[in-house]
């Protein structure tokens, strides 16, 4: 990577480093959690959504026209890696961090507080699909920036390591988010539940997201963003550089995030409604499985990260890949036969192949990039495969 990447000047001292390494790493984890835990507990919430905002349509229907919604938040993702990445390459990582958590948090508590089709009729869904589309802008600049700011922060012998739990907290959210729809359907009745219960979660969002915001600005600009401000090479048309000189670079970083996404969504996104729709399976099973699914893709991407440093990113990266082409099939079979092992088992067999891929992935996608375009180019080039 270029551009200075120290965690500090050389004036302070070794504790003072780790310290504002500490500070560095917490406020980006933090930021991963909230963003992310804002942008997946509408998949969870999906089931509810549908019979709220599309009452008019048979189930099945009601589902696939929640989850269009769903995808809707994606379509606004390769704007948000342009305006967003443009921004980081220009302003600084730290503001456009700070500027799409904001963002995030408020059309989160948004959804929270709109009301149903039974209340105004086709203007909710109509306004449902706008807060999705402001939380998929917001999210294009989460992931990439998150770890640009890491990785610019770390040593050069840590950044595969730093970078992987940074990136690994993005698992956390649909955990959380899981087990809180969880005990919200088991606590409260079902009509307590349909009535107002559901808002709950992403009410809370907007809290999370201003605590968020307040770590985010307790902790400086990355050395090498600064180290390039005072070089006075700051690109003006980030973008415009990188396609002219580092396409192939994209088309890698294109190809790395399409079946990071794929894993990932296929994961967080779909795979409760899988069990529950089509194998069949009780929802508290469906969202305890895949809690423990995703906790062990935490753990691995950490550890693949903290590899990848040793051995280097390809071997990693191929061994996430061979895992997973192996293991998918028998995988989904394992966790259609309907009961809670055989879907944990089958989940985290896709997990263990997709968080040895994760780990280092998230630094891979910003060595292949120099310091004033990386966060363009990276963001461009990783949310236009997230969207496809």
């Amino acid at each position: 990577m270029s551009g200075r990447t120290g965690a500090a000047s050389p004036q302070m001292t070794t504790a003072d480093r780790s310290s504002a390494m500490r500070r560095v790493l917490g406020s980006a984890a933090i930021g991963q959690f909230v963003e992310w835990y804002d942008f997946v507990i509408y998949a969870y919430s999906a089931a509810i959504i549908a019979k709220l905002f599309f009452p008019n349509t048979d189930p099945a229907a009601a589902l696939l026209s929640t989850f269009a919604v769903y995808a809707v938040g994606f379509v606004m993702r390769p704007l948000g890696g342009f305006v967003f990445g443009s921004l980081g390459d220009r302003i600084g990582r730290r503001q456009v961090l700070s500027l799409v958590i904001l963002m995030m948090g408020g059309a989160t508590v948004a959804i929270g507080l709109l009301p149903t089709y039974a209340q105004i009729g086709i203007m909710a869904p109509i306004l449902l699909v706008v807060c999705r589309l402001i939380q998929g802008l917001s999210a294009a600049g989460e992931t990439v920036g998150s770890n640009s700011f890491v990785a610019e922060h770390a040593p050069a012998d840590k950044r595969g390591l730093y970078v992987a739990f940074t990136y690994s907290f993005a698992n956390i959210p649909p955990i959380v988010a899981a087990l809180f729809v969880l005990l919200l359907t088991n606590i409260l009745s079902g009509d307590d539940y349909a009535s107002w219960g559901w808002r709950i979660p992403f009410l809370i969002g907007g809290p999370l997201a201003l605590i968020g915001l307040y770590i985010r600005n307790k902790v400086d600009e990355s050395p090498a963003f600064k180290a390039t401000q005072a070089a006075k090479r700051v690109a003006s048309t980030p973008l415009r550089d990188a396609v002219q000189s580092q396409k192939q670079q994209m088309a890698f970083s294109f190809a790395l995030a399409a079946f990071s996404s794929l894993g990932f969504y296929a994961l967080s996104g779909y795979f409760v409604s899988y069990l529950t729709t089509t194998v069949g399976l009780d929802s508290n099973s469906a969202l305890i499985s895949n809690s423990i699914a995703l906790f062990v893709a935490f753990l691995v991407m950490i550890l693949g990260g903290r590899l990848s440093d040793k051995y280097g990113r390809k071997p990693l990266l191929l061994a996430g890949v061979v895992i997973n082409a192996l293991v998918c099939i028998p995988a989904y079979l394992l966790a259609a036969q309907g009961n809670l092992l055989s879907a944990v088992l089958g989940q985290s067999l896709l997990a263990f192949g997709c968080g040895l891929f994760w780990g280092p992935v998230g630094i891979a996608l910003l060595e292949l990039f120099p310091t004033r375009t990386r966060f363009s180019a990276s963001a461009v080039s990783y949310n236009m495969a997230y969207t496809i």
